[in-house]
């Protein structure tokens, strides 16, 4: 079994690190957590590059698409111009009456330091960021830890956080997935294991409700081309499941399984782009949606949202 390789790069104010098995090469860099580049290099076949990304790390400063960012405080939208938490009204930016992906200057735009790397069969790196109370309107001093392993086939991303004081919290990463170099993602077959969708408005709020995925537009329980299919989409998960997504391209025989501990998968297809999203975490505007799952984290209790990217050709 071929060893793992480490990696390590200084560009300007950033740092890079790439690690390495017998089937992936990651590509991380210190700003905002970000994947530069996931690539498969199993078998005798040629290299295919998994994820969009910049070539240029100091690119990624003007980059406005979180292109394989670690999105937060608050991954997706908040609506209300803030929340309540506690009988306390915290006012968050907001552009056209939505906060989005943790505001103004999320944590995807923030330097983050790498904390640890580890080599082996299973190498990993580790970074953290500590988000200073009140940063971005958010309540509370939060420890975040992002951590990227390779195991196998696999990458798994493992988001953490605690708190000093109550708060509410949705990581997520936001990389944009391609699986072969056509110039379209129509001809993916997608199955999605998520009963429901939620509702939404023009500004792609949640409106409380949830609707069946059988028999809509996005019923994708069974393995289908997403065709024309628009998806700026939170989907229920099924939380029983082992696998919350499935994603095929017949082109190139990749295959991609999602695996997630999180209540929520959005599915994020750019118009301008080809690439698709599948962001994991907690449901859009859950801090305002009293039935939502909670997004509220305390002091002594631990977030974790523990994703599985795993590939097959």
């Amino acid at each position: 079994m071929q060893k793992s390789l480490l990696l390590f790069y200084i560009f300007y104010s950033l740092e890079q690190i790439t690690i390495k098995n017998q089937c992936l090469r990651l590509n991380v860099l210190s700003y905002g957590a970000i994947i530069q580049g996931l690539t498969l290099i199993s078998g005798n076949q040629e290299p295919v590059e998994l994820v969009v990304g910049l070539e240029d790390p100091e690119a990624y400063k003007k980059d406005e698409k979180s292109l394989g960012a670690c999105v937060g405080r608050f991954a997706g939208r908040i609506s209300g111009g803030g929340f309540m938490l506690d009988g306390t009204f915290y006012e968050l930016y907001t552009e056209e009456g939505v906060h989005l992906h943790g505001g103004k200057k999320g944590f995807g735009k923030r330097e983050w330091e790498i904390l640890e790397i580890t080599e082996g069969e299973e190498p990993s790196v580790c970074l953290g960021y500590n988000s200073k109370h009140l940063e971005e309107g958010y309540p509370g001093n939060l420890k975040c830890r992002v951590t990227y392993t390779l195991k196998d086939c696999g990458l798994e991303i493992l988001h953490t956080a605690t708190t000093d004081r109550p708060t509410v919290v949705n990581l997520t990463n936001h990389s944009y997935f391609r699986l072969d170099n056509e110039n379209s993602v129509a001809h993916y077959k997608l199955q999605l294991n998520c009963p429901a969708y939620l509702d939404t408005d023009t500004k792609l709020i949640p409106t409380g409700k949830l609707k069946e995925i059988r028999g809509s537009r996005l019923d994708f329980l069974q393995p289908r081309p997403i065709g024309q299919v628009k998806l700026d989409t939170p989907f229920v998960t099924d939380r029983t499941s082992k696998y919350v997504a499935i994603l095929n391209s017949e082109q190139s025989g990749i295959r991609m399984t999602v695996q997630s501990n999180q209540p929520a998968l959005v599915i994020y297809r750019p118009e301008k782009l080809t690439a698709i999203c599948f962001e994991t975490q907690v449901h859009p505007d859950a801090p305002n949606q009293p039935d939502f799952p909670s997004a509220v984290l305390r002091p002594g209790e631990k977030y974790e949202n523990r994703t599985l990217f795993r590939f097959e050709r």
